[in-house]
């Protein structure tokens, strides 16, 4: 129960962690996806704002060197990585891969977010304003480094359960004394919505209802409200000894929440204007490259897109939190909309650019990512929606035909892609050989 738990949280977690890459990454199975590397240095990149090295294929050999380069980075920070070795993750061992992933979320989500409540606290912090000491003095001194973080895993952990205590001291009844069985009748979770967001939950009337209703309330409530993702399930936590680790980091979005939303207005003001600077910048480096490269050849233009792309993926890091924001239109102020209009301009143009270059691969490969896009349009729309039974079976079965239609093409596209000899006359490069790699990967 506590293994499947853990992968469902950390899968859900990983997940939303991704969704903010361009184009997002998506975990279906975690122990399987891991093993590979890619996903894991994915989501490594995009929580540190580094590039990592990383082999580009999906062979055995490639796939363990990219789990080495995630472990030597993850060791670079000082982190233990006790009893996690490659072999175990190539292996997909879930108890190792659930230890690993519970590292990265301890290290880069807990941490990081108890770290703004250290001095609050008194918290034995290596810096108040950040959990990771970067200066010469601290680098010099590894050891002396790794014993400072253990003692700080354990006043992170103490950070976040006296901020929950807090949040919930406010409505009387309630004690929080543990990421335990104090969360299993769903007050805490109820509680902290309250304290959040005054107004959206009645805790009068939560003091009558069982468990399961409680926590699908909260839960509910927590993702169409306050934009956190549902990481839990009721049948998660209403158990004698639900997870400590999966509510650990379900409540830790909920102090990330909280971080966003009593930014001063001034304070926001000047992020909103340093990103608009930012976007605006970006939209002229654009509009150079776009005119620079308009006589080079495909291969040319997709290795300055995807140059672009990486420089482009590193600097929006920091305007993120303010550019996707939690709030809805109605409460953005005058600038920040002008700003989402133009991070969605800028966004579009992007779009535009990359199908305008899909458009011209050569043949085959032009066909075959016309090809992927269909399915992948197929993939997204979903089910129907439909209330009457015969009418939605009907339009199931239609879109099971597309499918299987487009699927009569799969076996020949896949050996076109893996025996295309991406050279011409010349003995160059027809095809970046990026933009294979990801065709293979999307297939």
């Amino acid at each position: 129960q506590r293994e499947f738990t853990q992968k469902k949280t950390f899968t859900t977690w990983i997940n939303s962690i991704l969704a903010k890459r361009i184009p997002p990454s998506v975990i279906s199975d975690l122990y399987t996806d891991i093993k590979q590397g890619h996903m894991l240095l994915d989501l490594l990149e995009e929580l540190s704002g580094q590039h990592l090295p990383r082999e580009k294929g999906f062979n055995t050999f490639q796939c363990r060197s990219n789990v080495e380069n995630a472990l030597t980075f993850l060791k670079s920070r000082s982190l233990k990585l006790i009893n996690i070795h490659v072999a175990d993750i190539i292996e997909g061992k879930p108890s190792i891969v659930l230890g690993l992933i519970w590292t990265i979320i301890f290290h880069f989500h807990i941490e990081e977010l108890a770290g703004t409540l250290a001095c609050t606290y008194n918290q034995p912090s290596l810096d108040c304003s950040s959990v990771v000491d970067s200066s010469p003095k601290a680098s010099r001194s590894a050891k002396k480094s790794a014993k400072i973080k253990e003692r700080w895993k354990m006043s992170a952990t103490k950070a976040l359960l006296l901020w929950a205590k807090e949040q919930c001291s406010l409505h009387g009844f309630i004690s929080v004394t543990d990421f335990k069985s104090s969360w299993r009748s769903g007050l805490a979770f109820l509680a902290i919505i309250q304290t959040l967001q005054p107004g959206l939950v009645d805790l009068e009337k939560a003091k009558c209802r069982s468990n399961k209703e409680n926590l699908k309330e909260a839960f509910r409530i927590a993702e169409l409200e306050l934009n956190i993702p549902r990481l839990l399930e009721p049948e998660d936590v209403d158990i004698m000894n639900p997870d400590e680790k999966s509510i650990m980091t379900y409540v830790a979005q909920f102090l990330q929440y909280s971080r966003n939303l009593h930014e001063p207005e001034e304070d926001m003001q000047e992020k909103v204007r340093e990103a608009m600077s930012w976007l605006a910048a970006q939209e002229k480096k654009l509009a150079k490259l776009l005119i620079d490269t308009e006589n080079e050849t495909c291969y040319q233009k997709y290795k300055e897109m995807m140059s672009f792309m990486e420089s482009f993926n590193q600097e929006k890091k920091p305007f993120l939190p303010v550019l996707l924001s939690k709030q809805s239109e109605a409460e953005l102020s005058k600038s920040q909309q002008q700003m989402q209009e133009e991070w969605d301009k800028l966004i579009s143009q992007l779009d535009e650019w990359k199908g305008k270059l899909d458009q011209m691969l050569p043949s085959p490969l032009d066909g075959i990512e016309a090809w992927l896009q269909e399915v992948e349009h197929l993939q997204a729309e979903g089910l129907p929606g439909l209330q009457d039974s015969f009418k939605a079976m009907f339009a199931f079965r239609e879109i099971i035909v597309i499918f299987k239609g487009l699927m009569d093409c799969f076996d020949s596209h896949l050996d076109i892609l893996q025996s295309f000899k991406n050279e011409d006359e010349k003995n160059m490069p027809l095809v970046f050989p990026e933009k294979l790699e990801e065709m293979k990967r999307r297939l």
